[in-house]
């Protein structure tokens, strides 16, 4: 049983957690210093593909789960995906076995619709003719993630709200845990405690576009602001080389930070920035950062925009590789501040919580 008095086993297609790997896109070999496997079930299957990647549909191949399926008990399967040998044989043969499969997927509709060409169309028919109506429940994760399925179609009794959600609690708890050395993290850093921080967090690749938060932030020009990058990756070449050519000042490029030390930026900051493309189907950190009741500004292509941001209450939203109106949204937050925060970071992140899932997927247990 879990937390929430739900027995609850996770079956893993690869790796083993507890062992350090090479992150690609962070360029650092990466073991997580917080504990993955704990307060429930869980087991390892073994892969059978001839080369193990998360970059190919053969890259997982766990015949061993399939057999397993048809050994357990009819039960709720939570299936993330279907881009793997693996997922798409439980996705198939689920139901056939009896038990109600629910395919949670994180495709935002607005990115699904930059795609065009033939293999768009291709995928649309296999997924409405074949894929989709072998399944029971579709976990939706937000807004956009919602209207994905409903370009399918699919009635909303088959719909189930599953919240992209981050620990609240343990980031609450952080957040007053840290609340007296504020003053201490901004003085080891060189930081006045009346300078304002911009934060950001998340890998230096394209994807993630840290370059124009940085020009925004060169362009922002206040003497007391500062832009701290929480992160690794393959752009920090580039983004140094900016800094010495342009001689900005005030920016700190942390390098890669572990879940036990990232509460120590959110707590000295005072806006959190996410300026992600196409590919960036939520945005955790944003969640992290409003459970610091943080102001959050984030670009209209992440996949929370619609969700977390209420705009000119808590943040503001900016489309997409527009530095000169990321710059506008910085400098209202930072030097206007126009934000009327009638509305908290941290009321409108408790909707999305471990807790909501709990209560909106428990009632198909009993269905």
């Amino acid at each position: 049983m879990n937390d929430n008095g739900i027995k609850t086993k996770a079956w893993y297609c690869s790796g083993n957690v507890s062992k350090a790997k090479m992150d690609k896109e962070f360029g650092v070999e990466v073991k997580w210093d917080i504990p993955l496997l704990e307060g429930y079930e869980s087991r390892f299957f073994k892969n059978y593909s001839f080369k193990e990647s998360l970059e190919g549909f053969f890259g997982l191949v766990n015949l061993g789960m399939i057999v397993e399926l048809f050994r357990i008990p009819k039960s709720i399967i939570v299936v993330h995906g279907w881009h793997y040998f693996s997922n798409l044989s439980i996705l198939l043969l689920g139901k056939l076995r009896g038990h109600t499969v629910c395919l949670r997927c994180e495709m935002p509709q607005n990115q699904e619709e930059q795609k065009k060409g033939w293999k768009q169309g291709l995928k649309k028919t296999v997924l409405k003719r074949f894929l989709f109506p072998r399944i029971n429940n579709f976990l939706y994760i937000g807004t956009q993630n919602k209207l994905f399925y409903k370009s399918y179609g699919l009635a909303d009794e088959r719909l189930v709200f599953c919240p992209y959600s981050v620990d609240n609690n343990r980031f609450r708890l952080e957040k007053k845990r840290l609340q007296l050395s504020v003053t201490a993290i901004r003085e080891k850093m060189g930081i006045a405690l009346t300078d304002k921080v911009i934060l950001y967090s998340g890998k230096y690749i394209d994807k993630k576009r840290p370059m124009d938060l940085l020009m925004a932030f060169e362009r922002l020009n206040q003497p007391d602001a500062w832009l701290i990058m929480v992160g690794e990756g393959e752009l920090r070449g580039e983004l140094e080389k900016e800094i010495q050519a342009k001689q900005i000042k005030r920016v700190i490029l942390t390098g890669f930070v572990n879940q036990s030390m990232i509460s120590e930026f959110y707590a000295i900051s005072d806006v959190f920035v996410m300026c992600s493309s196409i590919g960036e189907t939520w945005g955790l950190s944003v969640n992290e950062a409003m459970n610091f009741d943080l102001p959050i500004i984030v670009s209209d292509m992440t996949g929370c925009s619609s969700d977390l941001v209420k705009e000119n209450e808590n943040g503001y939203t900016f489309p997409t590789g527009n530095v000169d109106e990321l710059f506008l949204k910085l400098k209202k937050v930072i030097v206007n501040k126009d934000l009327k925060k009638s509305i908290s970071s941290q009321s409108i992140v408790d909707k999305y919580s471990y807790a909501s899932i709990v209560d909106e997927i428990l009632p198909l247990a009993v269905s």
